[in-house]
């Protein structure tokens, strides 16, 4: 909880404020190739976060002196758009969004097969339209998409939730509220079929056993989300077999 705020009940009755168990993930839906003009697209909404992501490339890298000789340079922009939080936000990027690109960037190393393109860059945008808490991990579940439906060669796909403790509960993907005003928040990213951790956060402090239970939380949701992801691609591209044949 931030100084200065007002103490709040986020627990009652054994349930959260939205009616949520410990361990229940939020709404999520997942829309493919909503951008025409970009090679891979996805639209992307965990509860009431709203996230756009767009891939381009891979093109040619420009400045030329930025080009690696040995692979494609990969290049991601997290960005939260000035209405998307109650304060209205100032435009541009800034510190936390700085921090969010390369840390987000980072989780797609061990991943994206860049040296299948020397010289060249693929970028990756995310923007968030709405937030409430989580975005940097939508933003990882909708460029892991977005990244898919460009064709950009991976190993496997990256996908992303955050736990923290809110009233002494370790809990499952953490609301605008409870990120606010609970104890600790702990976003992390993997690689599904290989429970491969490629980013793992922590903001406040959990006990050993905590930690753990919540690592496992994370762990089980990110399986549920990558079955999501999945099935999104698969029904976006099954549709387009679909009306080819026609």
């Amino acid at each position: 909880m931030k100084e200065g705020e007002k103490e709040i009940e986020l627990i009652k009755k054994g349930k959260r404020l939205d009616g949520r168990g410990f361990e229940e993930l939020r709404p999520i839906k997942i829309e493919v190739g909503v951008l025409k003009r970009a090679d891979g697209s996805c639209y992307f909404e965990m509860g009431n976060n709203k996230v756009m992501a767009a891939v381009y490339g891979p093109r040619e890298m420009h400045p030329r002196h930025f080009q690696d000789a040995k692979m494609a340079v990969v290049k991601y922009r997290y960005n939260m758009a000035p209405f998307s939080v109650d304060d209205r936000k100032r435009p541009g990027p800034d510190r936390r969004s700085v921090e969010i690109s390369k840390v987000s960037r980072e989780a797609f190393d061990p991943v994206i097969i860049k040296e299948y393109y020397p010289k060249t860059a693929i970028d990756v945008y995310v923007e968030v339209l709405q937030s409430d808490a989580g975005t940097r991990t939508a933003g990882i579940n909708a460029a892991s998409v977005a990244l898919a439906d460009a064709g950009i060669p991976m190993k496997d796909m990256v996908s992303s939730v955050a736990v923290g403790k809110i009233g002494g509960e370790v809990v499952l993907d953490l609301s605008g509220v409870e990120d606010n005003h609970g104890e600790a928040d702990m976003p992390i990213a993997m690689v599904a079929r290989t429970d491969t951790i490629t980013m793992l956060q922590m903001d406040g402090h959990f006990k050993k056993e905590e930690f753990e239970r919540g690592l496992k939380l994370a762990m089980d949701a990110c399986h549920k989300i990558y079955e999501l992801q999945r099935t999104a691609l698969i029904e976006r591209y099954s549709k387009s077999v679909g009306e080819g044949e026609e």
